[in-house]
């Protein structure tokens, strides 16, 4: 089962995932936000074992640019289609194989994927 790493190719933190899985030796493959999409059943998969804190950015410009009416609504459906429509709202890298997914690029999720 291969791994997949999700995000934006100039993300930094992205970048410093790929080199580090491939210092590693780690066959993966690069999901591009941007050009590759972003579904709604990616995002309720990764829902499933990570949680909406996690996988949603509210530190980021992208949450700041929104409109205070979509950030005070908490429905988890609403915050589903924004990430869907603005997939920069999610915090990258996400990480999944096998059903198993990490988000950021912390010593924790090193350890996970190393």
């Amino acid at each position: 089962m291969s791994l997949t790493l999700y995000g934006i190719a100039n993300c930094d933190t992205v970048k410093k995932a790929r080199t580090w899985l491939a210092d590693k030796g780690r066959d993966f493959t690069f999901h591009d936000f941007r050009k590759d999409g972003l579904s709604q059943d990616m995002v309720e998969r990764w829902l499933v074992e990570a949680p909406m804190e996690k996988l949603l950015n509210k530190r980021g410009t992208s949450w700041r640019k929104l409109p205070d009416a979509d950030k005070a609504n908490e429905d988890e459906a609403h915050l589903i289609a924004l990430m869907v429509e603005n997939p920069t709202l999610i915090k990258r890298p996400v990480i999944e194989q096998g059903g198993r997914v990490t988000v950021g690029f912390t010593d924790d999720v090193k350890d996970v994927w190393g």
